[in-house]
């Protein structure tokens, strides 16, 4: 999509088994698809030739993110522009149910079914949180790796999460489903 490997076992291809998760943090910073696509090119432009200089015990992962932001929050100081943060169906860009989990084509559609409602329910999160709710949850960063990403205490990650976690579960309460639908 962005490059290609050589195939031969390089620090590039290390570096790409993580770009559907940066494309994704980078959807949910953005909320435009070419935005996102360039956010995720820039990233792997600065990082393949600095990835010689990596130590082996280094964080690839937390290090890609943390390039990804600082970009994205470069990119916010100079243009000095709101980053618009309605009308995007994140969803799409969220890593769906497994198929082959599933046992037969009911549990497939209630599957599904439960996915679109924490996609949505996701949807109606602060930024602040839908933003941590990503990194943890889909992207399965560390505190500490979300902390250093968004510049925070752990503690303050860790209290992000917990009301994010709070709020999802009020919003996927069988209430509030149930009234949502009608």
């Amino acid at each position: 999509m962005f490059f290609k490997s050589n195939g031969s076992g390089s620090e590039s291809d290390l570096l790409l088994e993580h770009i559907d998760g940066l494309y994704s943090y980078a959807m949910v910073l953005s909320r435009n698809r070419s935005d996102a696509e360039d956010l995720v090119q820039e990233t792997y432009v600065r990082a393949i030739p600095a990835a010689k200089r990596l130590r082996k015990e280094s964080n690839i992962k937390g290090w890609l993110f943390t390039i990804l932001k600082n970009i994205w929050l470069n990119q916010l100081r100079n243009s000095r522009v709101a980053v618009p943060m309605s009308g995007v169906d994140i969803d799409q860009f969220l890593p769906g149910p497994g198929a082959a989990t599933a046992r037969d084509a009911h549990e497939q559609l209630i599957t599904a079914l439960e996915q679109e409602q924490v996609s949505q329910a996701i949807l109606q999160l602060s930024d602040e949180f839908r933003e941590v709710i990503l990194l943890r949850e889909y992207e399965d960063l560390s505190y500490q790796e979300i902390a250093g990403l968004l510049s925070c205490p752990v503690g303050t990650v860790m209290s992000r999460l917990g009301r994010a976690r709070s709020k999802l579960g009020v919003l996927l309460s069988p209430a509030q489903t149930c009234c949502r639908s009608r």
